[in-house]
């Protein structure tokens, strides 16, 4: 009983691997291309704000404002 259930299970999950509309190669390398150009522009303008304000907190500290 308890092997027919897992057996069940898991054609139950190999019937809907095959329903699945899976992108083609060049969906995934543009898909791709953008979440890493999006990484790089988040980390550079994160590092941009972190620089600024650096040094934003630097010139108040020396002037002690």
């Amino acid at each position: 009983m308890k092997d027919n259930i897992i057996i069940s299970y898991f054609a139950g999950v190999w019937s809907e691997l095959k329903k699945v509309s899976w992108p083609t190669r060049n969906e995934v390398i543009n898909h791709t291309v953008v979440v890493v150009v999006s990484a790089a522009v988040a980390t550079m303008v994160t590092a941009a704000m972190d620089f600024g304000l650096s040094r934003l907190i630097e010139i108040l500290v020396q002037n002690k404002i």
